[in-house]
């Protein structure tokens, strides 16, 4: 999903630390590389594969001093993984310095590539953020405006695109306008950020002033803070992934708790598919405020049946399968005492590929588990996602190739369920939503047109 950041800060040697804490906090949304640019009269950069702590030291921070600055963690969807696609992009043009960091995902990206290429333009990498940020550039050329520039890019662009851009000493935060990715904007002393989710404005204990709203863009320029609308939508299209999964649990998204949207979904679980066990347990750690919700609207107890690894990251989110199968070994261990001659609810917030949950069920079975009842706080994802999550083909998705009940064979469970739809939907609204959001992987009905495939548009 990629998080992204932008910093404004009057003490230019404090905002790329600032920066680098909260992309730190937003590590869970991306762990293939992080970079961090920052304005000082040119665009500085430093980017590498790996994990934000494994990519930058304190020498950076001087070379990166600077008051207005972004970054960027990634997690690919567009672009091979490979330090050429790691962001921010950054352009020098007549316009002056752009840096671009994206969330998101270009339904269009290839057609938009082959008009500039033949208009020229020369492209060092794969990503779609690279066409982005060479189309800011043009259209900042042509129009010599920032609002003007945006409303060109917005009109060429199909998908989602959440991003925070440099342009010269301008810190800029756009969504674009069905809001399929978050962004939100907070109070930092004399200075502000603008971030994928509300939890690094409290790591870096701000205020949080808002979120930035579909076909709106966030602008700091000289200090101050504007809010311009930059295109007008009467749809939304908030992704539903990141209430079931991508966000801290701690976060606030669009006014909504994700710790009370996974916890309702949890509780309208455990009514829509209850089961005689002894307790509760949780698939670590996304599973966890879903089987919290789960045991206590079940009234069975919450136990721990298995222990995380901390060091280990978010299996889903690694590119390459053969890492995620091995992975699950190392993510996981089985709490032995708990789980013997006891039937186990085990929840988890969603299902994939499949391999994960199938190594799981048989590591608690191995245990001396007497049964494993598998709980899945979300609907069976059956298409994939054409809008920034790994999910590129219904050929690795389980539930697009197997009923409910081959699953629970293929993954040896005594029973297996599913949250309904509908459920879903009534845990997003009890928790504070309102509507809008994009249902594509669980109905394989798209919000903007996609080829070969049924749009709601």
């Amino acid at each position: 999903m990629c998080g992204v950041v932008g910093i404004y800060h009057p003490d230019g040697e404090l905002a790329p630390r600032l920066a680098y804490y909260s992309l730190f906090s937003l590590q869970h949304r991306g762990q293939e590389s992080a970079g961090i640019a920052s304005f000082d009269n040119h665009i500085r950069q430093k980017r590498g594969m790996g994990l934000v702590t494994e990519v930058f030291n304190d020498e950076d921070f001087e070379l990166l001093a600077g008051k207005s600055v972004i970054g960027h963690v990634r997690y690919s969807t567009t672009g091979r993984s490979r330090l050429e696609n790691a962001q921010p992009f950054v352009v020098k043009s007549k316009a002056g310095y752009i840096a671009v960091a994206h969330n998101g995902n270009l339904v269009n990206y290839s057609q938009l590539r082959n008009e500039l290429e033949n208009e020229g333009r020369v492209f060092t990498t794969d990503s779609d953020t690279e066409v982005i940020s060479q189309l800011l550039s043009k259209f900042l050329i042509e129009e010599g405006d920032i609002i003007n520039a945006l409303e060109r890019l917005n009109e060429s662009l199909v998908g989602s695109y959440t991003m925070t851009m440099l342009v010269d000493d301008a810190v800029i935060g756009y969504r674009d306008p069905l809001g399929f990715k978050p962004l939100c904007v907070g109070r930092i002393d004399d200075g502000y950020v603008i971030c994928s989710e509300s939890c690094a404005i409290d790591a870096l204990g701000g205020e949080f002033i808002r979120d930035v709203q579909p076909g709106e863009a966030a602008i700091i320029k000289d200090g101050e803070l504007e809010f311009v609308k930059i295109a007008k939508s009467e749809r939304r299209a908030v992704c539903i992934f990141e209430y079931i999964y991508f966000a801290r649990p701690d976060s606030i998204i669009d006014g909504i708790s994700v710790y009370k949207a996974r916890s309702e979904m949890g509780k309208v679980l455990a009514r829509e598919s209850p089961v005689e066990a002894d307790f509760v347990s949780a698939v670590p750690d996304s599973g966890i405020t879903a089987a919290i919700g789960y045991a206590q609207e079940s009234g069975l107890p919450y136990f721990e049946g298995l222990i995380k690894n901390r060091y280990v990251g978010r299996t889903f989110i690694m590119p390459v399968q053969s890492l995620r199968e091995t992975s699950v070994r190392l993510k996981v261990n089985v709490v032995r005492e708990n789980v013997r001659g006891r039937r186990v609810v085990l929840v988890d917030d969603s299902i994939v590929r499949g391999t994960t949950s199938r190594r799981i069920v048989q590591m608690i079975k191995d245990a001396g588990a007497k049964e494993v009842h598998m709980r899945i706080g979300s609907p069976p994802i059956i298409a994939p996602c054409y809008f920034g999550i790994d999910m590129k083909s219904r050929e690795e998705l389980i539930a697009a190739n197997h009923t409910v009940e081959e699953i629970g064979r293929i993954f040896g469970t005594d029973s297996l369920a599913y949250l309904s739809l509908e459920g879903l939907l009534e845990a997003v609204r009890r928790a504070g939503g309102k509507r809008g959001y994009c249902l594509a992987c669980l109905t394989s009905k798209y919000p903007v047109s996609v080829p070969g495939e049924e749009c709601e548009c």
